[in-house]
């Protein structure tokens, strides 16, 4: 077999065949220590070079021009039952070839497939994260250019043609356009029948754009930029033509002629090239004696100003004029958000309808499409009711929508009639920066009732409502869930932390897309949007391939380092479609948390996309990104680990929890109207999709992943007690020994028990940090427990609310949940039986038992009062470590005791 090593210089290298003892056959899955030596490790990894990996993550690590691919992968060990079939692991490969052919085969290389970044291995690991080095400008040179450092870099980019300067595009690859600039033109000949009415051609090869009709003009305007891509470079020669609309026959006015070999190149950050007029000429090369075209034409990089909103020929030759704009690369903010907090404290005079009746008078206030109700207020009846209640709603500037307070009685069912009615502008409410400020004061408003006239000024009589407004900027509003927020500073920019540094990616590309479109002839026309902050960012829409290559870079300032950036890929539905105006499908999403990544270090991976269908987990493709977190700040950022997560006003004025989501789901609402109507519009169910606005519906799947994750809390306690299990058996006596001998110790030196556990927190710390992650966290789709899910529990979870589905399966889920919550039910029931017996000690509820608790309790009392505590700790020590010749298997006294008090289970009915 052919197995991986190192060289001398810590790359790569081949090594002959090496022939080692015979492995034997058995299939039980290997459980691997995760703090094996490293010296085994890359043993057993050379051993299972050639072989696939098993369920995990994968750590391909690709070098140009290098004679290996060397693979790493591992497995999750905190991963949930059940257990997968054996596979092929690093420890045991034995589990998937037999014995006879491993004797002699010898198995064959893994073919390369072509890659962004150069040769690669296939993805081997179905839902794994795959490490590549492509050869971006950041990893090829140092960042700053000192003489002398890194000299292997500098030769590295000096070999691939690495520019001079360090533009801010460093994380993704260079790809070349051509640009041709159209300005104007002037002096244009007429016609027979007067003026023209001239457009612009322009052509390269087999690709050809115009710009727009201008009618009857001797002297047009165009400013259009036209890109052709590099690999679109079918001719040495480019030709812009002036052209007629109204010409019959040849329509062409003039034209001029470019040699690409002539072309300038412009590498930002120059400034951009200046147009120049151009006479033109006839077919044969002669100069025209009238007319002029301004242009400039130029080689230039992505990079380049002038690219988001050129004319691109792959682009526009097949979306076609009314889709171009959705294919454009876009950067979008979010609104300001703030949070209007109303008190409806009470209301005097009140005029009913109908006098024979009492009154059952509620406040309805409206922002927008926001609707909050108080109760009836009390006393039931009364003219001058009471609610003291308060309400919080999600305003957004420039704070158009006016608050509308309307009075309501109740006359029956379903029916209310309006008692007054008051129209309050959001510039009534006073600012609240902070939980310091002036308190709020309520006002008195008169209530308009129907019959008034709204142009006369003066009302001699007008019942009133007590109303307290504010808009609490001390807060942030949040659009998406705490877990995995982008942004956590408040609406007030004065209380805003300072910046500790910027966070930059690289969308490079995406690999292996699944075909979105394959009943309109097409595959997949994917484009990316990333949300940091209040920052949307939307990449090119790439048409018509499953491996699309944007190579985008943007960039945001960070203030918090415990922050989330969401990746997502989607079908742009507007190219296409035969039915025209189609939903953008969703491909996948990815997340990235920033207090995981090492500063000022380029991760560059491929990301699986999954998406969860009712039919099953589906892995739709790999997203490649490139990303890099530098810090300018180090004493700031350190400082943030000890602050709260949120402004002050949350934790001084907390939000109830279910008032909380309802204002989540109202900001989603409002960010989703605002992008909505920008040009391309971040479509709601990119938004949607974006802030996770159904993760609060209710799932099995969830449920048991949160389950999962609740027990793998307790690994460590588990695994403390089987330690402790095997010394008081002694089985190692050795060990047992010492564990006397250090416990001797610290209970004649107790002052030595908080450092030495102290010492013993750092040195655990120190041991694990050769273990630490080395790669971005990604979707777990075992943690997720999305492999095994059924397809009933995962059509339940897509299912709409309320539900849709027959009365036969309602009616079977309704058991199931019954089913399980009986569980919980037994467990809960489990909880207080033992918090019952507890408080039973001292209750007299069983007399005997409390009075031989009682005087144990005295009797323990005087002889911890006369008996050295080192005494009582080495006595109790030597009886719970003693030798198991000494020990029962019987139930000890204290647990007979215990499990003999009453509880209240008899009490239940």
């Amino acid at each position: 077999m052919r197995s991986v090593g190192s060289g001398s210089d810590g790359r790569a290298s081949l090594r002959g065949p090496r022939h080692g003892r015979r492995r034997g056959t058995d299939l039980r899955p290997a459980v691997r220590c995760p703090h094996a030596p490293a010296r085994e490790q890359v043993a057993q990894a050379a051993a299972a070079a050639t072989l696939p990996p098993p369920v995990g993550s994968v750590h391909t690590t690709v070098r140009r021009n290098a004679s290996l691919v060397g693979l790493h992968s591992h497995s999750n060990p905190r991963s949930p039952p059940p257990t997968p079939p054996p596979l092929p692991t690093e420890a045991n490969p034995a589990a998937a070839v037999p014995d006879d052919e491993m004797k002699g085969a010898m198995p064959p290389r893994p073919f390369m497939v072509p890659g962004p970044g150069g040769p690669m291995p296939p993805p081997q690991q179905q839902f794994g994260l795959v490490e590549t080095r492509p050869p971006l400008a950041a990893v090829l040179r140092p960042r700053f250019n000192i003489p002398g450092l890194h000299p292997s870099a500098a030769a590295a980019a000096a070999a691939f043609g690495a520019g001079k300067i360090a533009s801010t595009y460093d994380l993704v690859e260079p790809m070349r356009f051509l640009y041709v600039n159209v300005v104007k033109a002037r002096d244009l000949p007429v016609s027979a029948t007067g003026a023209i009415d001239p457009f612009v051609e322009v052509k390269l090869g087999n690709f050809k754009g115009t710009t727009a009709v201008k009618a009857a003009s001797h002297s047009p305007s165009w400013q259009q930029v036209f890109a052709f891509s590099a690999a679109h470079l079918q001719s040495h020669l480019l030709e812009v033509a002036v052209r007629a609309k109204d010409l019959g026959g040849d329509d062409t006015v003039g034209r001029v002629v470019f040699d690409l070999a002539e072309v300038p190149v412009r590498v930002p950050p120059d400034s951009p090239l200046a147009p120049q007029w151009y006479r033109l000429e006839t077919k044969r090369g002669e100069k025209m004696p009238h007319g002029e075209i301004m242009l400039s034409v130029w080689l230039g990089t992505q990079a380049d100003e002038a690219f988001p909103d050129a004319w691109h020929s792959e682009a526009h030759a097949a979306a076609g004029p009314a889709a171009v704009a959705s294919t454009r690369a876009k950067v979008y903010f979010s609104p300001k958000l703030v949070y209007l907090r109303v008190a409806a404290m009470g209301a005097q005079d009140l005029i009913p309808h109908d006098t024979s009746r009492p009154m059952s008078v509620c406040v309805k206030l409206q922002l927008a499409g926001q609707v909050r109700r108080t109760r009836p207020g009390a006393p039931p009846g009364a003219p001058n009711p009471i609610w003291n209640e308060e309400f919080m709603f999600v305003v957004a500037e420039p704070f158009d929508e006016p608050l509308v307070i309307t009075v309501e009685d109740r006359v029956a069912p379903g029916r209310d009639e309006m008692l007054g009615r008051i129209i309050l502008p959001l510039q009534a409410a006073m600012p609240r920066h902070d939980h310091f400020g002036k308190p709020v004061e309520p006002r008195w408003y008169n209530l308009m009732r129907p019959s008034d006239d709204p142009e006369k000024k003066e009302v001699k009589f007008a019942s009133k409502i007590q109303i307290r407004m504010s808009l609490d900027f001390g807060y942030h509003v949040l659009d998406e869930s705490t877990y995995y927020s982008s942004d956590l500073q408040p609406s007030s920019k004065p209380a805003r932390k300072p910046s500790i540094g910027m966070l930059e990616l690289g969308v490079l590309g995406a690999r292996n897309l699944i075909p979105m479109k394959p009943k309109d002839g097409r595959t997949t026309d994917a484009y990316c949007v990333a949300k940091y902050g209040p920052k949307w960012v939307r990449t090119r829409t790439v048409l018509d391939t499953l491996n699309p290559q944007w190579n985008e870079q943007y960039t945001w300032e960070v203030f918090d380092p415990c922050t989330v950036i969401t990746v997502v890929v989607f079908d742009n539905g507007q190219i296409g479609s035969k039915n025209g105006g189609g939903p953008d499908q969703r491909i996948g999403k990815v997340r990235i948390r920033l207090s995981t990544l090492e500063t000022d270090r380029v991760y560059t991976h491929f990301y699986p996309l999954l998406v969860l269908h009712p039919s099953g987990l589906k892995k739709t493709g790999e997203l490649h990104l490139a990303v890099r977190f530098t810090c300018t700040a180090w004493v700031n950022m350190m400082a943030l680990y000890g602050r709260p997560l949120l402004p002050k006003m949350h934790y001084t004025q907390p939000i109830p929890v279910m008032q909380l989501d309802y204002l989540r789901h109202q900001a989603m609402q409002i960010v989703a109207a605002r992008l909505s109507r920008a040009e391309p519009p971040l479509r709601r169910e990119v938004i949607e999709y974006m802030l996770d606005v159904d993760s609060h519906m209710f799932s099995l799947r969830r449920s048991k992943a949160n389950f999962y994750r609740i027990t793998s809390l307790f690994y460590g306690f588990l695994a403390m007690l089987k330690w402790y299990e095997g010394i008081r058996s002694w089985r190692n006596p050795i060990t047992t020994m010492l564990v006397h001998m250090l416990f001797l110790i610290l209970i004649c030196y107790p002052e030595l028990i908080l450092p030495t556990f102290f010492l013993y927190m750092f040195m655990i710390g120190l041991w694990n940090y050769r273990y630490r992650p080395r790669h971005p966290s990604h979707m777990d789709t075992k943690l997720s427990h999305a492999e095994m899910t059924h397809p009933d529990e995962l059509d339940e979870e897509f299912d709409t609310f309320p539900t849709s589905r027959p009365a036969d399966i309602v009616r079977m889920r309704y058991d199931r949940l019954r089913s399980v919550g009986g569980r919980v039910q037994t467990v809960v029931g489990d909880l207080a039986t033992q918090g019952e017996r507890a408080h039973a000690l001292l209750s007299w509820r069983d007399p005997r038992a409390t009075a031989i608790f009682i005087f144990l309790s005295l009797v323990v009392a005087i002889v911890l009062y006369v008996t050295p505590f080192q005494v009582l700790m080495v006595i109790t020590m030597l009886y719970l470590l003693r030798h198991p010749r000494f020990r029962s298997r019987m139930p000890s006294l204290p647990f007979n005791f215990y499990r003999r008090l009453p509880a209240k289970s008899d009490m239940l009915l």
